[in-house]
């Protein structure tokens, strides 16, 4: 509950990711209204970002509803996350929840890298990050398994790693309600501009890291740590 909370004030649109929140656990807005003792309208305005964003309270309001929603539907949605926390997949190289959040600009400049779509949110801060191995991403996660990478938050960064084009990682995330604060490739050899296109269709920052290694990239990342 902390982590959907402090991300969706931290996000720059607060609205939409309430409204992927709640669609993550299958409530309408007229069933999180009535939990809240409000009219449906005022979560539909705070979604499509007609009102200005919401306050601690009602958030902490909003997501203790969902939550309690879901308890009494039998918790099939904590049930599910809490089995994709149990779980970790070897397609994950790392993954890290900082202690107090970094702008994206501070992750670009620690692991040398470029943005390439929506550069615009570069003080946009984050909560974590996870590495991925896109080859072993692709032949051993299945859909379902793609919340594995998002940690206890998706306000992070999604690391993938050995991807030649950038396209695989792109579409896996266009397809996934989901969505990370930000996407870093690494290993690029031949940069597919439909990667950049889909980051900029999804408002994505996308970052290309030039770091020489996976090693590198890995140890420059432990460096935000201390």
């Amino acid at each position: 509950m902390k982590r959907i909370i402090g991300e969706i004030i931290l996000s720059n649109e607060p609205g939409e990711i309430m409204r992927r929140w709640r669609e993550i656990f299958g409530i309408t807005q007229l069933e999180i209204a009535d939990k809240m003792g409000i009219s449906p309208s005022v979560i539909s305005d705070y979604e499509g970002g007609r009102r200005h964003s919401p306050g601690a309270t009602f958030i902490k309001k909003f997501v203790t509803g969902m939550v309690d929603i879901d308890t009494a539907h039998g918790s099939r949605i904590l049930r599910q996350f809490s089995s994709i926390m149990r779980t970790t997949s070897d397609a994950i190289l790392d993954l890290y929840e900082f202690p107090s959040p970094f702008s994206l600009a501070e992750v670009a400049r620690a692991i040398d890298g470029e943005f390439l779509a929506c550069e615009a949110y570069s003080e946009k801060k984050i909560l974590g990050y996870t590495v991925v191995d896109s080859i072993k991403a692709i032949l051993s996660m299945s859909g379902a398994d793609f919340y594995q990478l998002m940690g206890s938050t998706a306000e992070r960064a999604l690391i993938f790693t050995k991807t030649s084009t950038g396209r695989s990682p792109m579409v896996a995330v266009r397809v996934t309600p989901l969505k990370p604060a930000a996407i870093v490739l690494h290993g690029v050899t031949r940069l597919d501009r439909i990667a950049v296109a889909l980051a900029k269709a999804e408002d994505i920052p996308l970052i290309l890291s030039k770091k020489a290694s996976v090693d590198e990239l890995v140890k420059s990342l432990h460096l935000l740590r201390s």
